[in-house]
């Protein structure tokens, strides 16, 4: 690999153990949900995905948690290793891994105080269940609106645990048998080991219970028995919590692990076999708050002075665990990993954060997740100097959960599910290609014919690249969703792969006559659907797209950032609103104006599961706590009967008449086709399609992946 020396400390080879790496990146385990816990072979997804990583030159690849134990200690779309029939499945994967010189790690859990129910996905939207009575240390539960572990566990006998741990360490014999360079142990996050090292819930007055010795005992085991079997060359990492934070549930720190346990659980760890420690947090009655960047949205989740001493809030959750791996770090002498939000991209604000952490000795490996789901060749372009090639990851979490073909999804890699190859193939036949329209689907569709060797031209009416995608990038802000380095990111690609962009002009016939496309992709965005509601044109109303004008130009001198922050000074919308439509955007806008101070009600006809929908649930949870706490009003099953100088009129639910009073009126943006220049052109020209809320009004995501599917083929 090339070396890039100004990430010279991340590209630098390493060992876990017997393992050397090929430089201090890692792929940790975290989930995609391309499994299926009845099949014995990897299918295409799982080993197109792992191969892509794996030649874009990780340092070392740890693939997702296995179940262990079935069905008590499962998750819904795990790939199974509790008999040995599943041997031969792996096989596969490490053989593909291996191919390109990745060494690779498997991840093994259990989850048991995790399991409300046995959750097995059978088709997309179909979910099968089976009643599983959680299993722990102890029957301790704390009750959470935003989280689902929420039911009383049932205390594990010692045959149990014996039996476990004997589960565990079958478990790493049939990794080592499949191929696997070495296993990780993850007793973080609220999972069952973790659930034994805490004081709080492991309140046992056995050899597992009591001194922080005895509740570390089960882990210790496991490590012991692993390396009794295979001996002390198979390297084992753990990953542990630093803290356990009880903020969200009102219950002090100090009942929970504390740096200090920490530290002494690490050198027993050490002591026991451990041959690297990954560090992490947990914050307790958020099940997502693995992912730092949750603890901010929609603002921090408590003031930020009060967050623990060792959790760097300072960018939104990028590096918070720095710190806590420092402090482990100082008291052992095995490698220590750190995770969240290092991956490096020209286009995302302080891209050598992962280099720092590694160069001031905090850390040994930097984890990478979402990076590499957004681009799995990030460390041969760093590498290879080409940072701005990165396509940044946005941060929209469409990657956490099944989408509606069953699988997981990325805004921004629209290979990341499919199975299908990452690569993009030369052309046989160059042709001539129109997008017209530069938002998302236009972009991906622009650059992906451009990688395929076509000469391509890209048209849009506005003075921006990106849709309304700027617009969101006001309303959403940056912390959460870096939306303004997506764009960056395109604007970069077309000028490396000379696509020809022309802002601030329509396509008409005279155009199209005068490049002679063979192929035209029509991207030009949806059509905002008029509301059938008596007053709708009244001047009381006002449209999001009417303050298109005011928004873009802002945003084309000032950038989003700075615009962003002036409309808490001067926003054309009255002190009180009425939001119509609670869907994505409906809550988006709520959000928008209760943080400039608008007393705001949403409302919405449809039934109380429209609400949110579109936003991921764990992220809606939050986001609905926070209208709550701030006053937002929030009603659902409602019918829109006028709008007047008072307000808006409605017949609620309950089947009463209401006016609820309000300066503005917003209706939240609701887009339908718009196929007209696609009509016009068919048969005009020899190839036309139709992309993005063009043909079907959808998400980032959805435009992304319909641009790349289409011009991947062409």
């Amino acid at each position: 690999m090339p070396r890039y020396k100004k990430f010279e400390k991340l590209l630098e080879p390493y060992h876990i153990g017997s393992v050397k790496t090929r430089n201090r990146m890692v792929r940790p385990g975290a989930t995609t949900l391309f499994w299926h816990e009845n099949e014995l072979h990897m299918n295409n997804k799982v080993l197109v995905y792992h191969e892509a990583i794996a030649k874009g030159g990780i340092g070392l690849l740890m693939v997702e948690a296995v179940t262990i134990d079935y069905p008590q200690g499962t998750r819904f779309n795990r790939y199974r290793l509790d008999d040995d029939k599943y041997i031969q499945g792996l096989s596969e994967l490490t053989e593909v891994i291996h191919k390109h010189g990745c060494p690779t790690f498997l991840s093994l859990w259990h989850t048991s105080p995790w399991e409300k129910e046995g959750w097995t996905f059978v088709s997309p939207g179909a979910w099968a269940t089976e009643s599983i009575t959680p299993a722990a240390a102890s029957p301790v539960s704390i009750k959470s609106v935003n989280d689902f572990h929420n039911v009383m566990p049932r205390e594990l006998t010692i045959p149990e645990i014996e039996e476990i741990i004997d589960k565990f360490a079958s478990a790493a014999v049939r990794a080592q048998k499949a191929g696997f360079d070495g296993v990780e142990i993850n007793a973080a996050s609220s999972h069952l080991l973790h659930n034994f090292l805490s004081s709080f819930w492991n309140r046992r007055q056995d050899a597992y219970g009591g001194s922080l010795e005895n509740r570390a005992r089960f882990l210790i085991e496991i490590i012991r028995e692993i390396k009794k079997r295979l001996g002390q060359d198979f390297p084992i990492s753990v990953i542990i919590n630093f803290i356990e934070v009880g903020k969200i549930v009102g219950i002090e720190d100090n009942r929970f692990i504390t740096p200090e346990q920490s530290i002494e659980t690490a050198r027993m760890l050490q002591e026991a076999g451990a041959d690297a420690l990954h560090v992490r947090n947990v914050w307790l009655g958020n099940h997502f708050t693995f992912l730092p960047d949750t603890l901010f949205y929609p603002e921090p989740i408590a003031p930020l002075k009060s967050f623990p001493a060792k959790f760097d809030w300072r960018r939104g959750g990028r590096g918070a665990c720095a710190p806590m791996a420092a402090e482990i770090k100082k008291a052992v002498s095995i490698p220590i990993i750190t995770v969240g939000g290092f991956e490096p991209a020209g286009c995302l604000p302080e891209a050598d954060l992962g280099e720092k952490v590694l160069r001031e000795g905090k850390a040994d490996f930097i984890a990478i997740n979402r990076g590499l789901m957004a681009d799995p060749e990030l460390p041969n372009k760093i590498a290879a100097g080409r940072l701005e090639d990165i396509v940044p990851c946005t941060r929209g979490h469409v990657c956490l959960f099944p989408g509606p073909t069953g699988t997981t999804r990325c805004r921004v890699n629209a290979a990341f599910g499919t199975g299908l190859p990452y690569e993009i193939e030369p052309a046989e036949k160059k042709k001539k290609v129109l997008v017209v329209g530069g938002g998302p689907a236009g972009m991906e569709s622009a650059r992906v014919a451009a990688l395929r060797g076509h000469e391509v031209f890209l048209y849009d009416k506005g003075h921006m690249l990106g849709g309304l995608v700027p617009i969101a990038s006001v309303v959403k802000g940056l912390q959460m969703e870096p939306l303004p380095a997506f764009i960056r990111y395109f604007k970069i690609q077309f000028k490396k792969l000379g696509v020809k962009v022309k802002l601030g002009q329509n396509v008409d016939a005279a155009l199209i006559d005068k490049i002679k496309p063979d192929v035209v992709f029509v991207a030009t965005g949806g059509k905002p659907v008029q509301l059938e509601i008596q007053g709708i044109k009244r001047r009381n109303v006002v449209d999001l797209l009417d303050m298109d004008w005011l928004l873009n130009t802002m945003i084309k001198f000032l950038g989003a950032r700075f615009s962003r922050w002036l409309t808490k000074l001067y926003l054309p919308i009255g002190k009180r609103v009425v939001i119509l439509g609670g869907a994505k955007h409906g809550c988006e806008l709520a959000e928008f104006f209760t943080k400039r101070n608008r007393k705001v009600i949403m409302v919405d006809s449809g039934g109380e599961e429209a609400l949110g929908e579109g936003i991921p649930f764990h992220l809606k949870n939050a986001l609905f706590i926070w209208f709550e706490k701030n006053g937002v009003t929030v009603m659902h099953g409602v019918k829109y009967i006028e709008i007047n100088d008072k307000g808006l009129v409605i017949i609620n639910k309950e089947g009463d008449k209401q006016l609820l009073k309000a300066d503005t009126i917003v209706p939240s943006l609701v887009l339908e086709p718009n196929l007209e220049l696609f009509k016009a052109l068919e048969g005009k020209v020899p190839e036309v399609y139709a992309i993005g809320d063009c043909r079907e009004p959808n998400w980032i995501v959805d435009a992304v992946a319909d641009g790349w599917r289409i011009a991947r083929t062409l």
